[in-house]
C-alpha cells in the first residue's frame, strides 16, 4: 500500500495499540511546500496510532491552520522519540546536527531516488513506519564531527566558530585560484606540510561524499574512524589517512588568498594566514532507524552504480 492509498488507511488503524515510539516529529524539506500532503498524511496516519505528533515550525509555515503541536527544532529534540524527515540527504544532515545533542531516532524519507541517508520511500511510507512504530527495525549509530577555528587576530586559545559536521570538514582555497599550504597535525604531533587545494577530514558517513570523488576509502558506517583526505595534493605522496576518531586533527592556514572552511557544504567560513582549524569527534552521535532488511552493501550497489557480474 503506497503513499497514494490514502483512504486505506483505516486498514492500518489501530488507535490505541502501543508503540515504540509514543511522540513522533514531522519534519518536511524546507522551501518544499509540495511536502505538505505526505506530512499531513503521515501526522494522520501516526494521530490514528494514538502517536503525539510534532510538527517542526518551518515545515508548518506551508500547512494553513495546523492541527497539530509546532515546535522549533530544539523543541522537538527535548520532547520527541522519533523524527521522521522528509526530504533527501540533505535535509537530513542539516536536521541531525540540530537534534545531535537529543537521544531522538531518525528516520529519513525520501521523495525521489532513494538517498545514502533517506532509504525509505513514499510508495512503502505507512507499512515501513507501521513496522517501525512496532519495534521492527535496524538501529545505526552515525558519528559527527565538531569544528573549532581559531584565529590568530582574536588569539590563540579563544575559538571564533564552533560547528558540527556530519559528513565531513573541508579547508580549501580560495576562488582566486593558486594552492593552499598547510600544515597537518594529529594529536599535537606534525604529521606534513602540503600544498593542494585543500583537505577533507570527514566521518565515516562523509566517505561517500566530497571524500570519495577526492579518492578516499569508502569507509562502512560501524566503523569509528576518521578519514583525512587532500584535495589534488601537488605531489602524489600525500595520500589518505585513516585515522581513529579520538584523534585531534589541526589545519594550520600558512599561506593561501582567501581560504575558507567548509561544514558538509552548508555552511563556510573564511581564513586568513595563521588561523587553525581543530576537528575532532563529536560525543553524542546519531541514531538512526532503518526498515528490517536493511544492507549498507546494496544501497552501495545501488548509488555507485556496482554490478553484480
Amino acid at each position: 500500500m503506497g503513499l497514494h492509498s490514502v483512504d486505506s488507511l483505516k486498514l492500518w488503524f489501530n488507535v490505541g495499540m502501543t508503540t515504540a515510539f509514543p511522540i513522533v516529529a514531522l519534519i518536511g524539506k524546507y522551501n518544499a511546500p509540495e511536502i505538505t500532503g505526505p506530512v499531513l498524511a503521515l501526522a494522520r496516519f501516526l494521530e490514528a496510532r494514538g502517536v503525539r505528533v510534532l510538527i517542526d515550525v518551518i515545515t508548518a509555515q506551508h500547512i494553513e491552520q495546523c492541527p497539530y503541536e509546532v515546535l522549533v527544532l530544539e523543541d522537538i529534540g527535548r520532547e520527541a522519540n522519533l523524527a521522521i524527515v522528509l526530504g533527501g540527504d540533505g535535509t537530513m544532515l542539516n536536521i541531525a546536527r540540530t537534534l545531535a545533542p537529543f537521544d531522538v531516532a531518525l528516520v529519513g524519507v525520501n521523495r525521489g531516488r532513494l538517498g545514502f541517508l533517506t532509504d525509505i520511500s513514499l510508495d512503502t511510507l505507512f507499512e515501513t513506519i507501521s513496522a517501525i512504530l512496532d519495534g521492527h527495525y535496524v538501529t545505526e549509530q552515525r558519528m559527527l564531527l565538531q569544528s573549532l577555528v581559531y584565529s590568530q587576530s582574536v588569539g590563540a586559545g579563544q575559538a571564533v566558530l564552533n560547528v558540527l559536521a556530519f559528513n565531513d570538514v573541508v579547508v580549501a582555497k580560495g576562488f582566486q585560484g593558486g594552492l593552499i599550504e598547510i600544515e597537518v597535525q594529529v594529536d599535537g604531533e606534525y604529521i606534513y606540510s602540503q600544498r593542494s587545494d585543500g583537505l577533507i577530514v570527514a566521518t565515516p558517513t562523509g566517505s561517500t561524499a566530497y571524500a570519495l570523488s577526492a579518492g578516499g576509502p569508502v569507509v562502512h558506517p560501524s566503523l569509528s574512524v576518521i578519514t583525512v583526505v587532500p584535495v589534488a595534493p601537488h605531489t602524489l605522496s600525500n595520500r589518505p589517512i585513516v585515522l581513529s576518531s579520538a584523534s585531534v586533527i589541526d589545519i594550520i592556514v600558512r599561506r593561501a588568498e582567501g581560504p575558507r572552511a567548509h561544514f558538509d557544504s552548508h555552511s563556510h567560513f573564511d581564513l586568513h594566514e595563521g588561523d587553525r582549524v581543530q576537528v575532532q569527534r563529536y560525543p553524542h552521535q546519531i541514531k538512526l532507524l532503518h526498515p528490517i532488511g536493511h544492507s549498507y552493501y546494496a544501497m552501495l550497489r545501488e548509488k555507485l552504480h556496482w554490478n553484480r557480474d
